[in-house]
């Protein structure tokens, strides 16, 4: 037996190319990320591995790979995003927004870039499905992007999913710039009382119960997403399946969360990342993060845009930084605003308000995911 004979006996078919060299590199530099700088390690560490098996022969796409059969069972199915939708509902808080529902217009705003980038890239020339899986990453909001690409854009899956997470990891570069550019010093100073009305335990019960059933009539292309953010919710509000609110916010979100990003980081694979033999470099791969983080920026933006709106129309009442939080990275986005109003004014606490208008973007994200899905499958 020869040399190459062996070789083929050890390797079987898989090829190795400089593009998987590439590819082996970045998956490389995304765990780099995930513990070195901490940048979202729970799902960059898992997909920089995955892009490395990818390369390696063991991507979703190769013949009974374990990875394709994960994939097959949580992805082509949306089992994984809705599985870590219900640990995101166990965790969130509606309280503060069901204190000041005036703030439900500030997730709204967070929502513009979505669709201004939607138009921007079908002017570019990508079609429709493409079109909307690449703006939903400016919600900022994994499971939504991820659930939406898997229906439209499959084969964007992989860029979609980096740049969602990505982005998510880099809110704290990239949007304090941006706040001190659109607002005054005055502004960020402004102080919200917070004197909110009580909100019942009956209310809170009624809450999650209500919007499940609000939303999936008025987009039923978001129902299975609401749902699942909703029945956390109600775990957790309920009081009595504290168990079961602790699995879901603990073992169920941190398992579908590995298998997730495992999956995804094995959609990554040099031939649709870098380069292709038959339709040569793969150009669109960098498009697509490029449009994507512009379809946060303008999130970010609009949202701020919005806020000194509504803090003119109250006579100063609202301070605009709560604006830039209207996206749906909870609670990252909320505590940053908060963080970067105690920077100008120590005593300046706008937590809650922050809190409210973040909650109202994780419903907004899911609302506007679910709009994409209707117009694209109608």
């Amino acid at each position: 037996m020869n040399l190459s004979d062996l070789l083929a006996n050890l390797f079987g078919e898989l090829t190795f190319t400089w593009a998987n060299a590439v590819m082996l590199l970045v998956g490389g530099i995304l765990i780099y990320l995930a513990i070195a700088k901490e940048y979202e390690p729970v799902l960059l560490l898992p997909i920089g591995f995955g892009c490395i098996l990818a390369n390696l022969g063991m991507s979703v796409y190769a013949p009974e790979s374990f990875l394709g059969v994960i994939y097959r069972a949580g992805i082509e199915t949306d089992l994984f995003p809705l599985l870590i939708f219900i640990g995101v509902g166990a965790m969130i808080d509606f309280r503060p927004l069901l204190a000041q529902p005036h703030l439900a217009l500030l997730g709204a705003a967070g929502q513009f870039g979505i669709f201004g980038t939607l138009l921007l890239a079908t002017a570019l020339g990508f079609p429709l499905n493409e079109a909307a899986s690449i703006g939903v990453i400016g919600a900022i909001d994994g499971p939504t992007a991820i659930y939406v690409t898997a229906k439209l854009a499959p084969h964007l899956l992989g860029p979609v999913a980096v740049a969602a997470y990505s982005y998510m990891s880099l809110i704290p570069i990239i949007q304090p710039p941006i706040m001190r550019l659109l607002t005054t010093h005055r502004e960020r100073r402004l102080r919200m009382d917070y004197a909110p009305r009580p909100v019942s335990r009956t209310t809170a019960l009624l809450f999650p119960i209500l919007i499940t059933i609000l939303v999936s009539l008025i987009a039923p292309a978001a129902a299975p997403l609401i749902a699942a953010l909703m029945l956390g919710n109600l775990l957790r509000e309920a009081g009595v399946v504290e168990r079961l609110s602790k699995t879901a916010q603990n073992e169920l979100i941190n398992i579908a969360t590995l298998f997730l990003g495992l999956t995804i980081g094995a959609t990554m694979t040099a031939e649709k990342f870098v380069y292709d033999p038959a339709t040569g470099f793969q150009w669109q791969t960098l498009l697509v993060l490029m449009l994507g983080l512009l379809a946060f920026v303008v999130d970010t933006v609009a949202g701020l845009l919005f806020g000194k709106l509504m803090g003119w129309v109250t006579g100063g009442k609202i301070n605009p930084l709560i604006g830039a939080c209207g996206i749906s990275a909870f609670p990252i986005a909320g505590r940053l605003s908060a963080r970067v109003a105690l920077e100008e004014d120590p005593d300046n606490y706008l937590l809650m308000h922050a809190m409210g208008s973040n909650t109202a973007g994780q419903l907004g994200s899911v609302i506007a995911g679910g709009i994409l899905l209707a117009m694209v499958l109608a």
